[in-house]
């Protein structure tokens, strides 16, 4: 729905008239009609670009769940948070844990690791499937457990993919509580 309609409209008869007093000279009434039927035109078409154009709704937030501890000594793992919690857009795989980018634009994401500290923490942010973008890690240090997050704006094309790593000799650790989170939203398109 368009916002402030009805002032939108004046600010178009405005525009319009401001522009008709300022054109060039004009040889009959039948040019000025032109002249304001294409100002008319030119101006709702920005108007309903700039104002009634909807814009998408994308937010993702998963967790591990019950899958308990997830360790790895041989090579990185994929992580695949299979507990939606939302999944407004439908942008985000439960089953491949891969975040898929539906529209051009700027976009919020973070995540959150936990684990036992008796073996190191992580968890990785790819971009396309190579590009690191953001890492939470936490080497060994005694008895209990750590938490660590990290989070950050990314501009994302069309397309382009997000998903989370567990690098080689480390471990993450989730349940119901859903301590080991992936998330992300759509802060404006581009």
């Amino acid at each position: 729905m368009c916002r402030s309609l009805p002032g939108l409209l004046l600010l178009l008869a405005l525009a319009c008239l401001a522009r008709s007093g300022s054109a060039q000279p004009v040889d009959s009434q039948a040019d000025v009609g032109l002249l304001l039927r294409q100002l008319i035109r030119h101006y709702i078409k920005h108007i309903y670009d700039s104002f009634c154009t909807e814009t998408p709704k994308i937010a993702f937030a998963a967790s591990l769940g019950g899958n308990g501890l997830v360790k790895t000594t041989n090579g990185n793992k994929d992580l695949v948070y299979k507990d939606v919690l939302t999944n407004v857009g439908g942008a985000y795989n439960p089953a491949t844990g891969v975040f898929t980018a539906p529209t051009r634009g700027v976009y919020y994401v973070r995540f959150t690791a936990n684990a036992p500290t008796d073996f190191p923490m992580s968890a990785v942010l790819y971009k396309n499937g190579a590009e690191i973008q953001l890492i939470a890690h936490e080497q060994t240090s005694g008895e209990g457990s750590d938490t660590a997050s990290n989070g950050a704006t990314v501009l994302l094309e069309r397309g382009d993919t997000l998903s989370m790593k567990l690098w080689q000799n480390t471990q993450i650790w989730d349940n119901s509580n859903h301590h080991s989170t992936f998330s992300g939203f759509l802060l404006f398109p581009m």
